[in-house]
């Protein structure tokens, strides 16, 4: 199938400082490019992988399970950290768990991490029913597009894999239980309206982290995919000065 406009991975040879970009569940590098370009901009060597299943048609979506996508942001930083003296993660709703996981396995090998509206647990109770109703229907309808700025089109799926959807649950259950293992520097943007998750995701996370370095802050005039909407350069601004204030104390 070919890529949706706007899906292509991204990959910028800055610095010795590393930013790794993940874009969240049925969306695409799109949603994420802005923040990207502005961290290669600040001259980090910056990569934003395509996960796959993403950025064709959702069909391709409903084949792939979590390893496959958590394996492409492994790899991804693993080829920042060969180049670079410190990676930095920056992850949106889906692309937030698997930065967390990554954080898990990784340990200081990550410097820190930056997180939009992260998806740590599943919303509402629909969820529970997903092993059954996977094997029943295809898809349900997407969740994409969650953007409080009139006129803007994150390029995401209009139907939401149930087989992806069930292997997603099943990976916020791991991330969950990887939490107190977290002790990487955290920044996260929460959008009180947020229309896909609830309160609860962020509330788990702040509350189970090892963290002791973490600053929550609110996105009010945005809703889920805050990267493409009004609180965009403020969510820009604040993770590279969170970079470039850990940059000194990561290599120290």
């Amino acid at each position: 199938m070919p890529l949706m406009p706007g899906a292509e991975p991204y990959r910028h040879h800055g610095g010795p400082v590393g930013v790794l970009v993940c874009h969240g569940f049925t969306g695409s590098p799109y949603s994420m490019r802005p923040w990207a370009e502005a961290a290669a901009d600040e001259g980090f060597t910056v990569s934003l992988p395509l996960l796959p299943g993403h950025g064709t048609e959702w069909r391709d979506l409903n084949v792939t399970r979590w390893p496959d996508w958590y394996a492409t942001v492994e790899r991804e930083f693993d080829l920042l950290a060969k180049d670079c003296e410190q990676v930095f993660v920056f992850g949106l709703s889906m692309g937030g768990a698997l930065a967390l996981h990554l954080a898990a396995q990784k340990g200081t090998e990550v410097s820190g991490l930056v997180l939009v509206n992260p998806l740590v647990t599943m919303p509402g109770q629909a969820h529970r029913a997903l092993p059954l109703v996977r094997h029943l229907l295809p898809s349900l309808p997407g969740i994409a597009n969650d953007v409080a700025k009139p006129g803007v089109n994150e390029g995401g799926y209009v139907r939401t894999p149930l087989h992806a959807a069930h292997s997603m649950a099943q990976f916020t259950r791991l991330v969950q239980s990887e939490l107190p293992q977290i002790t990487q520097p955290l920044l996260m943007f929460r959008s009180p309206q947020d229309h896909v998750l609830t309160p609860a995701s962020g509330e788990m996370l702040l509350s189970r982290i090892s963290s002791t370095d973490v600053e929550e802050r609110l996105c009010e005039r945005s809703f889920h995919v805050a990267t493409l909407d009004h609180d965009a350069e403020s969510i820009f601004a604040g993770s590279l000065d969170f970079v470039r204030r850990l940059m000194p104390a990561a290599k120290g």
